[in-house]
């Protein structure tokens, strides 16, 4: 039952040995280790948590038909935050994707959010929160990026603000499989890459520092390319190094990196390469090409869902470690970046879940969250 709803639900296959296939040692024992708290099992297919900026008393929850929902000290209200299900289209890896706090939001009460509309296209829309903190003003809807989507899958999803304070936007490679459309690999569209802009600009929003500013046939937006379907990347908050978790194809899952203050340009490989492998040929031309600093293959699971490194105060042995799991596997791992390559590979049986690892979240004060589709959101705490 569980493969066939991981293939409803996030178009990918997951066998038995998907779902608790081997991997890295386990973690330590319950003295020095991490448990989940479940803040609440009362959501509808929650696929993003979030907080403002500094804002340590809140929680915003993304529910992938529509709302986001807002948690004050843990207790769920009742009234979404924002609702635009009448504006989407939700379902498989469609739906509303993600949200983004403006750094500024505690002044000018801007936010963005990440759906793909009607049609099944991209949408990148910013808000005003209304006089009421815990509601936004759903008519000050505008739309700052829109992108046709060929097909119904690959849609990337994440909107995230980065240490210099532009924002950065996952798009995956227009869909079907295997990149039919060579959009990894073409820089004059926005589909497989990682998009950077400066909302503070006027339209296009885009800075003139990003790397392919002022190159012939090249869209302006991008920072990086040669991504397949990139499922929730970010920036370690001590150090500002990237990390990319990138949904592979049929073989491989990866998670990419980038030193801190990378000025982008990287080709990432999709579709030349999957992970550190070439794709459908026996070999290729790596030349330029950025690997993985960490992949694991498909009798391990299906769908990669990327973290972030542990900067919370609860757990002391997860302190600098990159967390990401697996959508169909449910399992937790965590791996140390040191001297240039992922070191101390481990997994946490702890903090393992069903129904679906859709996402990691992260709040000001350092806090870890996972959500599953099935309806929970989860802190990670030290085991009790």
């Amino acid at each position: 039952m569980k493969a066939r709803w991981c293939w409803i639900v996030w178009g990918v296959a997951c066998s038995a040995a998907q779902m608790s296939g081997p991997g890295p040692g386990p973690g330590p024992g319950p003295s020095d280790s991490a448990a989940l708290q479940l803040v609440s099992g009362d959501l509808t297919a929650p696929v993003f948590v979030t907080a403002p900026p500094g804002d340590t008393n809140r929680l915003f929850v993304v529910e992938q038909g529509g709302r986001i929902r807002v948690l004050h000290h843990d207790s769920l209200l009742a009234t979404p935050f924002l609702d635009v299900s009448g504006h989407i289209v939700s379902g498989g890896e469609q739906g509303l994707l993600s949200l983004a706090f403006h750094p500024a939001y505690a002044q000018n009460g801007r936010f963005f959010v990440y759906f793909t509309d009607k049609h099944g296209d991209t949408r990148v829309v910013r808000y005003r929160v209304s006089a009421d903190p815990d509601i936004a003003d759903s008519t000050s809807g505008d739309t700052i990026l829109a992108t046709p989507q060929p097909f119904s899958n690959h849609n990337g999803g994440l909107l995230l603000f980065g240490p210099d304070d532009k924002l950065y936007v996952g798009l995956g490679d227009g869909g079907s499989g295997g990149d039919p459309l060579g959009n990894g690999q073409d820089l004059g569209t926005v589909l497989g890459k990682i998009l950077r802009l400066d909302v503070d600009l006027p339209v296009p929003y885009v800075p003139p520092d990003n790397p392919f500013v002022g190159t012939a046939g090249a869209r302006g937006e991008i920072w990086l390319y040669g991504l397949r379907n990139p499922w929730r990347f970010s920036f370690d908050r001590t150090t500002a190094n990237v990390y990319i978790a990138d949904v592979g194809q049929g073989a491989w899952e990866e998670v990419d990196f980038l030193p801190s203050g990378s000025p982008g340009g990287q080709n990432l490989g999709w579709n030349v390469m999957e992970g550190d492998h070439c794709y459908a040929t026996s070999s290729c031309d790596r030349t330029g090409l950025v690997p993985p600093i960490s992949e694991y293959s498909h009798s391990d699971g299906c769908s990669v869902t990327g973290g972030y490194v542990y900067r919370g105060t609860r757990v002391t042995s997860l302190q600098g470690l990159y967390l990401y799991g697996d959508f169909c596997g449910g399992w937790v791992r965590s791996f140390r970046y040191a001297g240039g390559r992922a070191t101390e590979p481990r997994e946490w049986p702890a903090l393992a879940v069903s129904g679906g690892l859709s996402s990691f979240g992260e709040d000001p004060r350092g806090d870890v969250y996972l959500t599953t589709l099935s309806g929970n959101l989860y802190r990670i705490v030290a085991h009790p």
